[in-house]
């Protein structure tokens, strides 16, 4: 069964033993808005402890929350329980919950567009803040008071243009005033890791660049980024002008750089501190800020290093995209030319970059040790000169690259 079979399956298993249950929120948009989508969430009058008996396998995610995952045949799902929030004291986590009806639950989520309920079954809507009117209407409007809803969770400001900037419709006007008055308490309510997820799921779709400068508009931004605060948005939208023809599956962060187009290495690591990323984003960053300094040198790029550092660079997991970022600035016909020419090169040095990626050297310490090299720092000079002449004169025969490290200074 695919995912809606089997969350109508759960519903319907609900239903039958007497509970309230929906599909809700952003499913229910995605669906009237005619946009396909497997993520379903359920709503119910069920609590954790009579879902958990209802259902064989459950994760207790948030049981404090009302919240657990069901699983079956192979698909997950989140059922809340429909509640009441007691109030917020950290601008993320209500206090305390209580049981609530459909109607009270709608009341304490964030847009109207998010506030709906679909009952599989009956195959009916249940929309109790006007969110089908808003989704006609074209507009990202808060559930009622929409500073309530701010300081209940601040991250909504930050959502607030994420949906603005997937579906292209406009913040209402005074939800833009709330995010406008609300924009610098942002941090550090909220902690910067829910900050980058949100820049995560914001670059997922088209119009990231919009994204940005809207953040950039509502202040949002030079409070997450402080560097940014004097910078107006005609630099930030000349900053962003590339980032809608990123390629594919571009990392967030890599977007994010178009920022600061003049920082040092050391700011940019210290940006990926910042922002609590992993290591392996770092080694994505420092690989990339090499990368656009040896490709936007002026002249001939074949001839800004040796073989071996194009062997190098290619062998790297992350230079085929680096290629194609950088490409993004170009022309079609210069982006064509650029990476063609890339290819074409690639391909001379094959050889050489497969050896650098599986670590399998033509020359290696145990040749070197038949000659009577004994391990130490002279070995370590003599196997990077090897790996050098291999490849920047194209000699694949060991012994004579051996041959020719004996005549060197090395050797002696």
């Amino acid at each position: 069964m695919d995912t809606r079979q089997v969350a109508t399956s759960i519903v319907k298993k609900l239903q039958e033993a007497g509970y309230v249950a929906y599909f809700a929120g952003g499913w229910v948009r995605d669906y009237i808005l005619q946009k396909p989508s497997d993520d379903i969430d359920i709503a119910s009058s069920a609590s954790v402890e009579e879902i958990q008996k209802l259902f064989p396998k459950t994760i207790p995610v948030g049981v404090a929350f009302g919240i657990v995952i069901v699983v079956q045949d192979g698909h997950q799902f989140e059922i809340a329980s429909f509640r009441k929030d007691r109030g917020y004291v950290d601008g993320r986590r209500p206090v305390g919950i209580d049981p609530a009806t459909p109607e009270e639950d709608a009341q304490r989520r964030d847009f109207t567009i998010n506030g709906l309920f679909y009952d599989p079954i009956q195959d009916k809507i249940f929309d109790f803040v006007d969110g089908v009117k808003d989704l006609k209407k074209g507009i990202i409007r808060a559930i009622g008071d929409p500073k309530d809803r701010f300081l209940e969770d601040r991250l909504r400001m930050m959502r607030a243009v994420r949906y603005s900037t997937r579906f292209n419709f406009p913040i209402e006007s005074d939800t833009l005033q709330a995010i406008l008055a609300q924009a610098a308490t942002l941090l550090p309510s909220v902690a910067i890791e829910r900050v980058w997820q949100e820049f995560k799921k914001m670059s997922q779709f088209s119009h990231f660049d919009t994204g940005l400068i809207t953040l950039h508009q509502l202040n949002l931004l030079p409070t997450i980024f402080p560097q940014l605060k004097n910078v107006s948005t005609e630099e930030i939208q000349k900053r962003v002008n590339f980032v809608e023809h990123f390629p594919k599956g571009c990392p967030t962060i890599a977007e994010l750089l178009e920022l600061f187009p003049d920082s040092s290495l050391q700011d940019l690591v210290d940006l990926c501190d910042y922002l609590k990323l992993s290591k392996a984003d770092k080694e994505f960053v420092e690989f990339y800020y090499h990368a656009q300094k040896l490709l936007t040198l002026p002249g001939r790029w074949q001839e800004k290093l040796e073989p071996l550092e194009w062997a190098r660079f290619y062998a790297n997991g992350h230079s085929q995209l680096v290629l194609e970022i950088i490409a993004a600035r170009f022309s079609a016909e210069e982006k064509g030319e650029f990476l063609h020419e890339h290819f074409l090169h690639q391909q001379l040095l094959q050889q050489a970059i497969l050896r650098i990626q599986t670590g399998s050297p033509i020359v290696r310490a145990e040749h070197l040790m038949a000659e009577g090299i004994a391990p130490g720092k002279k070995m370590g000079l003599l196997l990077q000169e090897a790996e050098k002449i291999s490849v920047n004169q194209n000699i694949e025969d060991r012994n004579t690259i051996i041959e020719m490290l004996k005549k060197s200074p090395l050797w002696n």
